[in-house]
C-alpha cells in the first residue's frame, strides 16, 4: 500500500530528527520529552511496517512477523504517550527557569 510507506518513511524521518534534536539537548527533562516524541514516531514506525507486512502477506511468516510488529509498535507507541504526557509539565517548567 503507497499510503503506508510513506507513513513508514514519513515517521522514520521524525524518529531520526527527534534522536539527533535528543542528543543535542543538555536540560535533563527536556532531553527525555523529546525522546518520548522519538519513541512515538518509533511505534508508528513499527506498527505501520506492520500492518504493511500484515497487507501484503504471501506466507505464515509474513503474518507472524506482521502481527509481532504491530503489537510491538503499539506498545511503543502507548509507552511513548504515556511519557510525553508525564514530562510534559517538567519540560515546560525547567524552559521557564532558564
Amino acid at each position: 500500500m503507497p499510503a503506508l510507506v510513506i507513513i513508514i518513511i514519513v515517521s522514520l524521518s521524525f524518529y531520526i530528527f527527534y534522536k539527533i534534536k535528543e542528543w543535542r539537548l543538555n536540560a535533563p527533562y527536556e532531553k527525555r520529552w523529546t525522546k518520548s516524541k522519538a519513541n512515538i514516531a518509533l511505534g508508528v514506525f513499527i506498527t505501520s511496517f506492520g500492518l504493511n507486512r500484515l497487507f501484503i502477506f504471501e506466507s505464515t511468516y509474513d503474518l507472524v512477523i506482521g502481527g509481532l510488529f504491530l503489537v510491538l509498535g503499539v506498545f511503543n507507541l502507548i509507552l511513548g504517550y504515556k511519557a510525553y504526557k508525564h514530562y510534559l509539565p517538567y519540560a515546560i517548567e525547567e524552559n521557564e527557569k532558564s
